[in-house]
Parts: C-alpha cells; structure tokens; sequence
C-alpha cells in the first residue's frame, strides 16, 4: 500500500487508495523532534488501522528543507512504520506534483504559510531564497493575513463592526495576543486560525482589499523574480488560494500573469503520480 502525506504547518492529509482521508497535525522539523513526530503519530486511530499494510510512504512537508531537518521526519515516520519504504521531500515538491501539467511553470502555497519556485517537471528552481517564515516572508499566507488582522485590531484600525466581531468571537485582548504570539509555541498557526476572518467579518469591502493588497505583495516579491514569469502558468495550492480564487485570478491578470490549477488538497493528486510511478517500475 502506497501512503502519500501532505504537511502543512496547521495539519497533515494522509491518504491512500480506497481510504478515507486522515488528518494529524503539521508536521513541521522546525518545531518537532522525531520522538514528538512519533508521539504525534500514535495517537492517530486511522494510521494504527493501516499501520501494517503501509508499504511506501511519500510525504512532502513544510520546513523539509535541509538534510537535517529531512531526518528529523525520517526517523520519526520510520519508527512508526518500521517495515515501509520512507520518502521525504519538501512541500513544494508535493505542490509542483499535484499542478504539473507538461510545461513549465511557476507554482505557490498559499496556506498556512506560503512560498514560490519555477518547475519543469524535474527541477526546482527558486531562483532566490525563499520561505523564509512567518517572520520575514510567508506573504499572503494564512499566518500574514492573521497577522494583518490583529495588527489591525490592535491599533484599532478595523472597520467597527468587524472590531466588534472579532471581539465579540475571539474574546481578545490585548494580552491575550501578545501572550499567544510571543510565548506559546506555534505563534503562526494561532495567527493563521484568525484568517477566517477574511470570509466571515461583515465588512466585505475590507476584506477584500486586504487579500487583494496581501496576493499583490506575493505577486511582487514571489513570482516576478523568476525570468519569463509572465510567459508561463502560475498554479497554485492551499485553502487561501483557494478560497479567494477571484481575487487570486484579479491580481495575476494585473501581474500580466495566466492563472493555473488551484488546488485545496494536493494530496489526492500527489498520490495518483505516485500510483503511476509505481505502475512503470
């Protein structure tokens, strides 16, 4: 049985054929060990009930992007699934998977966080560094737009009714996002939880403009560095893609860009390839 994994931040899709999709949380090498990948796993019913029959794992995953932190994940997936065939990649390789369409092409994740390479159906090429964090990049992502809001809140700068919206839903404070941001572990997954904001908060207007201002910031620094961006697709995946695919298309007309695929859940196509490769060996 093939297991193919995608891995965000916030959460990871397992799927295999015939199965139901299982979800745990991110599985992120920067904020977990291997024993805690590993701990994490166990408390997974649906992964113990396939746990014998695995005999191939694939799993691309955010902050897969050093030899070390590839490790991490190994030993932590191996340990659970000690008899399966292990493969570990970034989540853009995932990404570039599932939107691959026969031509080059620029592909983007915009979800928890986000971040852009070129592909030709071998290489990746990120041209400049990318996915540099909810810190000091990560523009347009889940985390930037939750970011956004609270940085808003905080000054005050909302429009009243969605102020008193995301007091009256959230219960904030000012101490309580300063706390949450600063001093619990995962700051960009509580930031990006209040991005559903975006579709919910009754100033429509409003926020319309700021996915409109956040994809326009993704546009400039994360797809127009790449030679010939305009001459090729750009695809995307992840649930802000998604989710604001009209937007999404605004911008890159305004960027003299073709909008590609947009896909929530890479993770089904990722293991038809998958599937495939293992017909033709």
């Amino acid at each position: 049985m093939i297991l193919v994994a995608d891995s965000g931040s916030t959460k990871t899709s397992w799927l295999a054929r015939g199965g139901e999709m299982i979800h745990t949380i991110g599985l992120n090498p920067f904020y977990y060990t291997s024993d805690a990948i590993y701990r994490e796993l166990m408390k997974s019913d649906g992964l113990h009930a396939i746990r014998e029959k695995v005999t191939q794992i694939w799993f691309y995953g955010s902050g897969v992007s050093s030899p070390e932190r590839t490790d991490i994940v190994y030993q932590g997936l191996k340990k659970f699934f000690p008899t399966a065939d292990i493969h570990v990649d970034h989540d853009m390789m995932g990404a570039c998977i599932a939107t691959y369409d026969g031509h080059p092409c620029i592909v983007g994740i915009l979800g928890t966080g986000s971040n852009a390479c070129m592909y030709d159906g071998g290489r990746i090429d990120y041209t400049i560094q990318r996915g540099m964090g909810y810190i000091l990049g990560d523009e347009a992502s889940g985390s930037y737009f939750g970011r956004k809001l609270l940085q808003a809140f905080l000054y005050k700068e909302l429009p009243q009714a969605t102020y008193d919206f995301m007091l009256k839903t959230y219960d904030l404070t000012k101490e309580k996002i300063l706390w949450a941001v600063y001093n619990e572990p995962h700051a960009n997954v509580y930031m990006a939880g209040f991005a559903m904001v975006l579709t919910t908060a009754p100033d429509r207007d409003y926020m319309v403009q700021l996915v409109l201002d956040g994809f326009r910031e993704f546009f400039e620094h994360d797809v127009q560095c790449f030679a010939g961006y305009d001459n090729m697709p750009v695809h995307f995946v992840g649930s802000i893609a998604y989710h604001f695919r009209r937007e999404l298309e605004q911008v890159a007309h305004e960027y003299r860009c073709t909008l590609g695929a947009v896909d929530p859940q890479p993770v089904y196509r990722i293991l038809e390839y998958h599937e495939r490769q293992a017909l033709k060996a």
